[in-house]
């Protein structure tokens, strides 16, 4: 592969991974200068992006570029003034990102953290959502005295803020009286430390009594956070008391949350929980020929389902993948079909791999149930390592294939015979208990997305 092939190819992939503003903003008139197997120089128009794409991209940089070629091992940046835009070009990409960010803080709603973008009417409805759909939308028409608290969840990319959102723009839209609050847990999170941090917490809390609707994405990041949780808690008895509606998302049930207190949990489960699962194949190209329409853009079927069919993980990769083709083919301005299409996602779509060795296993399982990695190695018998463990060596053989005694000798050389009984008894359980279930599908998920 040429420098400029492979410099190309990472770009597109780079590009799917940040936004459009930073994409054009760092890595634009950016090349390859030296290139000679496992050391590559990039050359930059100067020392400002230099100092950038070191301090912030470098690596995502070299993680993609080993995926193109694994000799790669290091990565420089040298700086060509040649590579400078004109100053009416640098003007323009300068407008352009701007005209970008502001477009995005339009979208927001600072009053109510909604964005208008997301409304029923263009969430595509399939057997893998129709449940989550129909519990939201019966909270929009009548927010607090159904479903109460509503709780959807699903793995990352499936739809849940949308939907999240398309209830609070729905009330809004038929009631502007209604106090609406949509946040991300994080910054729920921030917020409360901030609020401890300072003395304000009575603020914080006036803050937050007088809403009718309180939105909560990714509930999940309360995990672990005692203090954080038990004013979390307040917050939601004083709304529920009220008969304010109470929306929440999380990757996984209540339940399978580590170190969420039980009186949280048992609040969670209180209400309505709906799940989205991946949507089939039919689903997935009828989801891509929508976004496709939304920018006014033509795929044909045989397009979108090649795309559908290569394309297993969630709606935002299928979305990262249709802005990658709009910007071919301005580029290139030559129409799509089957087989520029398939060189065009060829480095993106055969990266959906599931080869992942003991050590990503091992991280993904001790962050699932927020146990140290080396507690699960250890000889303790507590029932939660016990857990982790099980779960580990199911993964090992189930989906690696190892022996019995390999596996045992990576887990500090236990009996065989215990590794045997441990494989068993979760291969029943998760036959019979959904818990279990959600437990393994999330954590083969993380692994997908190391």
């Amino acid at each position: 592969m040429t420098k400029e092939n492979l410099w190309e190819s990472a770009l597109a992939q780079i590009q799917l991974n940040i936004s459009e503003a930073n994409f054009n903003t760092w890595f634009r008139n950016t090349t390859i200068v030296d290139y000679n197997g496992d050391n590559i120089t990039i050359a930059v128009p100067n020392s400002f992006v230099k100092e950038w794409l070191e301090s912030k991209y470098h690596k995502i940089i070299i993680k993609t570029l080993k995926k193109i070629n694994k000799e790669v091992v290091k990565v420089n940046y040298s700086i060509d003034n040649s590579l400078s835009l004109s100053e009416d070009s640098r003007e323009e990409n300068r407008e352009e990102n701007i005209n970008q960010m502001e477009l995005l803080e339009v979208n927001i709603d600072n009053d109510t953290g909604l964005n208008p973008k997301y409304s029923f009417d263009n969430f595509i409805i399939g057997p893998f959502n129709e449940l989550a759909h129909a519990a939201c939308f019966a909270v929009s028409e009548n927010p607090g005295s159904i479903y109460n608290p509503l709780f959807i969840y699903s793995k990352t990319g499936l739809g849940k803020t949308h939907l999240l959102q398309s209830v609070g723009n729905k009330i809004k839209e038929k009631n502007k009286k209604k106090i609406i609050f949509y946040i991300q847990a994080k910054e729920l999170i921030s917020e409360i430390i901030s609020s401890i941090r300072s003395n304000k917490m009575e603020e914080f809390k006036n803050k937050y009594k007088g809403i009718d609707v309180f939105i909560i994405d990714d509930i999940q990041f309360l995990s672990g956070k005692e203090k954080t949780q038990e004013e979390f808690f307040h917050i939601f008895n004083k709304l529920y008391e009220k008969n304010k509606q109470i929306i929440l998302s999380s990757d996984r049930l209540p339940k399978s949350i580590s170190s969420l207190t039980d009186r949280l949990k048992s609040r969670f489960e209180g209400g309505m929980i709906a799940d989205i699962s991946y949507p089939d194949i039919e689903t997935r190209a009828a989801i891509l020929k929508a976004k496709a329409q939304e920018k006014n853009f033509s795929l044909n079927d045989d397009i979108c389902y090649y795309i559908a069919e290569n394309t297993q993980k969630n709606i935002r990769e299928l979305e990262g993948i249709l802005n990658k083709l709009i910007i071919q083919q301005q580029l290139n301005k030559k129409s799509l079909n089957i087989e520029n299409t398939k060189k065009i996602l060829k480095n993106i779509l055969q990266d959906n791999s599931n080869s992942y060795s003991f050590s990503k296993i091992l991280k993904a399982v001790s962050n699932f149930y927020d146990i140290n990695e080396k507690d699960i190695l250890s000889s303790s018998r507590k029932k939660e390592l016990v857990k982790a463990r099980q779960m580990i060596i199911y993964i090992l053989r189930k989906d690696l294939g190892y022996s019995y005694p390999c596996i045992a000798k990576k887990l500090g050389g236990k009996d065989h015979t215990t590794i045997i009984y441990s494989f068993n008894k979760i291969e029943r359980d998760i036959k019979k208990d959904n818990n279990i279930q959600e437990n393994f599908s999330y954590i083969k998920e993380s692994l997908q997305s190391m």
